[in-house]
């Protein structure tokens, strides 16, 4: 039976990385092949060697830098695709502010099982209540997943796509759109010049009912009940299509508290009160 290798004593790694050739060549072979962090990381391992360190956990210590890097990287650009506004987690979410809330389930949210099955968001409420605080730190969680991860308010969704009527490039303009493993559409019912301009029935259909049909998921926040859209589309016929598909593999969150934003505002202008 062959025996195994015991590590490298300090003595043998001194003797293993006396060769400058050698250690040249593995330096600029790490340049090669672009592993910056873990060049560093060998160049602290020879500085202080551990003794009794064995080769696959020495190994490993020159792989881990480069591999957290790497996937810090992948995120980041996960993150800059969606085009997220602003960055949002779930631990600068007030959750003592909106008691209605669910915490545990919208912390359960994060664990991003719906995108896994399938299902859609839709959060409702008045401006300020945390729609779309929920909807960006899932979207968040998502891209640290390595998820495709899409944002876009509506009101820029749907200048976007009725731009797109005029040179006949729909098809291309609503790619992004479809494609996305995780998409949130923002602030539906804010909208207003870019709404009426719009054929805002049949560009939201474009959207959501491929996405319905390839089972991936739509994070929808809106301060108008889903009732009104309808109205909203111009389309009650339409709207009750989209509706319907929506809601059938959703989950449907309605918060019915106060705006954060106004409740902060108030107590930033408000004068200290006397003693």
């Amino acid at each position: 039976m062959k025996k195994s290798q015991s590590p490298p004593t300090s003595k043998e790694s001194r003797k293993h990385t006396s060769d400058p050739q050698l250690l040249a060549r593995i330096v600029e072979g790490l340049d090669i092949l672009r592993l910056p962090e873990m060049r560093r990381a060998l160049e602290q391992a020879l500085k202080e060697p551990e003794p009794h360190q064995g080769r696959l956990a020495w190994l490993w210590c020159l792989l881990e830098p480069q591999i957290t890097q790497r996937l810090e990287g992948r995120v980041e650009r996960r993150i800059r695709d969606a085009r997220l506004p602003t960055r949002k987690t779930f631990e600068a979410f007030d959750f003592a502010f909106q008691p209605s809330l669910d915490r545990d389930f919208i912390l359960e949210l994060a664990s991003l099982r719906f995108l896994e099955q399938g299902k859609n968001l839709l959060l409702a409420g008045m401006s300020g209540t945390g729609k779309s605080h929920i909807a960006l730190a899932l979207a968040l969680c998502a891209c640290s997943a390595n998820r495709r991860v899409f944002y876009t308010t509506s009101a820029d969704m749907f200048a976007r796509l009725n731009a797109s009527l005029a040179d006949d490039s729909l098809v291309h303009a609503v790619k992004p759109y479809v494609r996305a493993e995780l998409l949130i559409i923002d602030e539906v019912g804010l909208e207003q010049v870019e709404r009426k301009e719009a054929s805002r029935s049949g560009l939201m259909q474009k959207v959501l009912l491929p996405r319905y049909n390839e089972h991936r998921s739509t994070i929808i926040t809106s301060n108008i009940p889903w009732e009104a859209w309808g109205d909203y589309l111009d389309d009650h016929l339409g709207a009750t299509a989209l509706i319907d598909r929506l809601l059938h593999r959703s989950h449907v969150i309605v918060i019915n508290g106060p705006s954060y934003r106004e409740w902060t505002h108030r107590k930033e202008t408000e004068p200290p009160s006397e003693k």
